[in-house]
């Protein structure tokens, strides 16, 4: 069976000449004018320079890294007879890796403690442990464990803080 036929007039006679409203269209989010897009360029420019130097700094900083975790490795606690030696084995090759070899490779005894302490803005090493430093792996002096992690974070600080040429 079909459905009759529908009048001439049907539904609602005041809507009758009335007219849908189209939408405009979506507005871009591209950019209009070309200085948007330079300004873009410009900023991804920028944020690309500041990795860069990131980058660089973290891998000039390397040897501050492993210099700062072969002196946590030490046996701070215990103080074997050797540590202050091996603290300044460890200390010479950090200034080795940071300064010009002519400048550190001949230093050693009073001259080599009163580099280390030029190179920070404050001295990291107290008097007696500037002697420990100079004297102490030729007299093989011995520490006890308080003295041993003083000196070590000492040692941990001008690491830290040292100022060379690639760090400005």
């Amino acid at each position: 069976m079909s459905a009759p036929p529908l009048p001439e007039a049907f539904g609602n006679y005041a809507l009758g000449d009335f007219v849908e409203v189209v939408s405009p269209a979506d507005v871009s989010w591209w950019p209009q004018t070309v200085g948007w897009l330079w300004l873009g360029a410009a900023l991804l420019a920028w944020l690309g320079y500041r990795l860069w130097r990131l980058l660089v700094h973290w891998y000039r900083n390397r040897y501050r890294r492993e210099a700062i975790a072969r002196l946590r490795a030490l046996p701070a606690t215990a103080a074997p007879p050797g540590l202050v030696a091996d603290i300044n084995r460890l200390l010479k090759l950090t200034a080795l890796a940071a300064f010009p070899r002519g400048e550190v490779a001949s230093l050693s005894g009073e001259e080599w403690v009163a580099f280390l302490n030029r190179q920070c803005p404050q001295q990291p090493f107290s008097p007696a442990q500037c002697r420990l430093l100079a004297l102490g792996p030729y007299t093989g002096a011995g520490l006890d464990a308080a003295g041993a992690s003083t000196l070590v974070d000492a040692s941990v600080e001008w690491v830290r803080r040292h100022e060379n040429a690639a760090d400005v």
